[in-house]
């Protein structure tokens, strides 16, 4: 679980080169010991500290934020160049989502962990395949074929 440290947040206009070394300088580690705690390359490390790279796959993004131990939507932010507040997560209601529709605004909150309907976990990947969910215009993963939304589940509330 997060807590809220303004100190760790992207700071406006700050790069992703920037914010990285800044957080590994903050934590006293070098290139080596971060690269080992967010299970990437170290070469893939140098070339993101020198702006070589400016994106990030899931796999990199996920493993920082762990090693980093901030939400991976910092690393969204600085990479969009929105602030933290304007990224979105790509989140659903797995109950109450109705698949190619858009998902509820409160679902992509960054701090939105559970549905405020009806109190279900909220999911950002397929339960079965665990890649993440690239649009909300399909019902099914693209990669498996999984239904995003629960099977036989009310979609009424009251």
């Amino acid at each position: 679980m997060y807590t809220f440290d303004e100190s760790i947040a992207p700071q406006p206009q700050e790069s992703l080169l920037n914010y990285i070394k800044r957080l590994r300088n903050r934590l006293s580690m070098s290139q080596q010991q971060l690269a080992a705690a967010a299970g990437i390359h170290g070469q893939s490390l140098g070339k993101l500290e020198r702006g070589k790279t400016l994106r990030l796959n899931q796999k990199t993004k996920k493993g920082l934020a762990i090693a980093l131990n901030i939400p991976e939507e910092y690393l969204d932010a600085v990479v969009s160049g929105l602030p933290v507040e304007g990224v979105q997560k790509k989140q659903y209601c797995p109950r109450c989502w109705k698949g190619g529709t858009n998902p509820d605004q409160a679902w992509t909150l960054p701090r939105a962990k559970h549905c405020l309907l009806c109190g279900a976990q909220l999911r950002c990947s397929c339960i079965s395949c665990h890649e993440p969910i690239a649009s909300f215009k399909h019902k099914f993963c693209p990669h498996c074929g999984t239904p995003y939304a629960e099977p036989g589940q009310k979609k009424s509330h009251f």
